[in-house]
């Protein structure tokens, strides 16, 4: 039998999914919470009142308040994020090949006795990393200028890619390590995998965070 809070965090599951703000969205939740109490002192529960599909109920009273929404619109920002990504991939890549010819190749700094290894070789990936995040971010606020709050979703993507990319690092080493640093098809897909996983997780929790704030803090993002 679905409780009172049950019910609520589903409304509010549906209403995030909705583009309903956060402000709105603890308005409805508060006076649903008084029809739900209310109507369980008559000895009535949330699935009488509510019927069996509380996220369309919840849908149709956030349209029937007529609060503004906000649809986040994840799908088309993770799809403009992968092309961003990829183009900071690729010029990763060349910059690093550029690399080479100057003398500065990563096996040549690695035999240096006067620089520790684990300098080099984190100077050496931290340029491709920087390129992969640069890219992503200007592809986004360049390609979703018309999507809302894009510019705050931009500057939450700086913060967020850095820290799952360090937080996938050490995963994706540990799993290299326990398949012995196998470079076949499957263990390469799976460290892709985890990746690429961390990064649209940052990306997603980019936007949620962006879309929790009032619009008036983000009068740029309106447009």
């Amino acid at each position: 039998m679905e409780t009172i809070d049950q019910a609520l965090a589903t409304a509010d599951r549906a209403w995030r999914a909705h583009g309903v703000r956060h402000a709105d969205r603890a308005a409805l939740a508060a006076d649903l919470r008084l029809d739900l109490e209310s109507a369980a002192a008559d000895g009535v529960g949330p699935a009488q009142l509510l019927g069996a599909d509380v996220p369309g109920f919840a849908r149709r009273l956030a349209d029937e308040a007529g609060v503004h929404r906000e649809p986040p619109e994840l799908g088309r920002l993770l799809g403009t994020a992968l092309v961003g990504g990829t183009l900071g991939a690729a010029l990763g890549v060349g910059a690093l090949a550029l690399l080479d010819p100057l003398g500065v190749s990563l096996g040549e700094l690695t035999t240096d006795p006067d620089i520790p290894v684990q300098v080099v070789v984190t100077a050496y990936y931290l340029i491709p990393a920087v390129l992969v995040v640069a890219g992503t971010v200007a592809t986004v606020r360049t390609r979703l200028r018309d999507l809302p709050r894009i510019r705050a979703t931009a500057n939450a993507m700086i913060l967020l890619l850095p820290l799952a990319g360090i937080v996938v690092t050490p995963i994706t080493m540990a799993f290299a390590w326990m398949t012995g640093f196998s470079t076949s098809s499957p263990a390469v897909v799976i460290e892709m995998l985890l990746v690429a996983g961390a990064c649209a997780g940052a990306i997603v929790l980019a936007r949620r965070w962006a879309l929790r704030e009032p619009a008036e803090r983000h009068p740029a993002d309106a447009a």
